[in-house]
């Protein structure tokens, strides 16, 4: 770590039947995960499931692992298909039909979730992540996460996992946060690991067909394995269940982050913090407007990602290509924050505001590619095309912040996004929380939505019960038919 890294603080934040995880650096909000009791994650799960279909034309099988919709799995991500060929391009596979059949039963990892209309995307390459390590079951070697750059310190990495690897079938990958540790903690990641994979591999023979065979940490213990480093001044937790639960694992596995985790007991609503829930907000909005006066506008399609700069009220003080290049170099800090923000993948297009000069090209890129630095999803960055365009590609694992959050609107055909009735049930759950805190009252009455009350009466009901019992106030519900489904008022009676 060097003097110029940004501090980093996590904030995780719980309310019934539902966890938000925020990254922040140097208080300023960079990324956010939600995960919902009715709509977990599936990614890194491991299932026990049966070959449905074999499609030969698409060199790739649906597998149904017992969700909604059959699973995608391509003839790419299954182990053994290289040991007769050398290549890892589609022509160099050999046929789908050599590697699988239909009701042929398959053991796989979820790599993307459902996205969409599409199912999950699997693979039969297993990986178990630990703090320090990632042990593949059906890999070989010994892989060094490409941010450990001193290599020095990637030898003495090697050679530590090459010695403990001595017997051991499969490979291990080591990861950033290894960086500086010591072989006997690695030795007991890898022990972890290889107790669990075996634990995995006797669940996989007792499981049934079409079953969960291991399921991936809770966000918070994600949050603790996958993103603490060592620019992480602190964790705060504001569920006391929650804290319990992340001290306790801290305690067994990675004890020099316990010093992190701290306890929120303030008033104030943690994602109140910096500011945090309205930056989620804004996240949410087509145009992001800069401090300049210049503005970004987000359009998020199907098959791609389109940003585009203007310079819009800022006039600058000194000719229009100064004016522009200001712009542009703003415009590059702050799209690179809202792609972590938004968690926006797949095919971006970036079309800054046309340069004359070179140089100037060059430094907006510069600026851009050093933004991105700090991204912890995979991405490559291509050069400006002549058409003055910057083209990228961005690792998609989850949904966008815009695809959890929001839904179609019934108000505009389809073209805008208007709040799922369950982020408005939650919405409402924060705002009763948030008015107990501060007033005094004797019960309170919320008007919304009729999309969103019969939510409250139906799924979430058990939740609502949950909120008047911690307030130990009654809470009664009014269906407004002249509300728009992401508006409600909470009214102190």
């Amino acid at each position: 770590m060097t003097d110029d890294s940004p501090r980093e603080e996590i904030l995780i934040n719980v309310t019934p039947r539902e966890i938000r995880a925020a990254l922040l650096e140097n208080g300023v909000l960079q990324e956010v995960y939600i995960e919902r009791e009715a709509r977990r994650g599936l990614i890194s799960n491991i299932y026990k499931g049966s070959v449905t279909r074999v499609l030969p034309g698409m060199q790739a099988a649906f597998i149904d692992i017992g969700l909604e919709r059959t699973a995608f799995l391509h003839a790419s991500d299954i182990v053994g298909r290289n040991e007769s060929n050398g290549g890892d391009d589609d022509q160099a596979l050999p046929d789908i039909r050599e590697l699988l059949r239909e009701g042929q039963e398959v053991v796989v990892q979820v790599l993307k979730d459902p996205l969409g209309n599409k199912g999950a995307r699997l693979t039969t390459f297993v990986t178990l992540p630990s703090r320090f390590l990632v042990y593949l079951p059906g890999g070989n070697g010994v892989g060094i996460s490409a941010r450990i750059e001193d290599e020095a310190e990637r030898s003495r990495l090697r050679s530590l996992v090459d010695g403990m690897q001595s017997g051991l079938q499969g490979g291990v990958i080591v990861r950033t946060a290894a960086d500086g540790i010591d072989e006997s903690t690695l030795c007991s990641d890898l022990e972890f690991l290889m107790k669990l994979w075996n634990v995995i591999q006797l669940q996989c023979s007792n499981a049934p067909v079409k079953s969960l065979v291991h399921e991936d940490l809770s966000l918070p213990i994600r949050m603790l394995r996958d993103m603490v480093s060592g620019d992480v001044d602190r964790i705060l937790v504001d569920s006391k269940d929650y804290f319990a639960k992340m001290q306790s694992f801290t305690r067994q596995f990675l004890p020099e982050i316990e010093p992190m985790l701290e306890l929120y007991t303030r008033r104030r609503p943690i994602f109140d913090l910096h500011g945090a829930e309205d930056e989620i907000r804004k996240a949410l909005d087509r145009t992001i407007t800069l401090k300049s006066g210049g503005y970004i506008i987000f359009d998020q399609t199907e098959a791609m990602t389109t940003i585009d700069v203007n310079t819009g009220a800022y006039v600058g003080h000194r000719n229009l290509e100064d004016t522009i290049y200001r712009t542009n170099l703003e415009a590059a800090v702050a799209i690179a924050r809202q792609l972590r923000l938004r968690n926006l993948g797949g095919i971006i297009i970036i079309d800054f505001i046309d340069m004359e000069e070179t140089e100037h090209r060059d430094r907006v890129a510069q600026v851009f590619q050093q933004s991105m630095a700090r991204d912890h999803a995979k991405h490559q960055i291509l050069p400006v095309s002549p058409l003055g365009l910057v083209e990228m590609t961005r690792k998609r694992t989850r949904e966008s912040l815009q695809h959890v959050l929001c839904e179609d609107c019934d108000y505009c055909g389809g073209k805008g996004f208007v709040m799922k009735a369950e982020t408005v049930c939650f919405e409402i759950f924060r705002e009763i929380i948030r008015q107990h805190r501060q007033f005094t009252f004797d019960e309170i009455l919320v008007l919304a939505h009729q999309n969103v009350i019969e939510l409250l009466l139906d799924e979430d009901a058990s939740a609502l019960a949950e909120i008047e019992k911690h307030i130990d106030k009654r809470i009664r519900l009014q269906p407004e038919s002249l509300y728009l489904q992401d508006q409600f008022d909470v009214v102190l009676v």
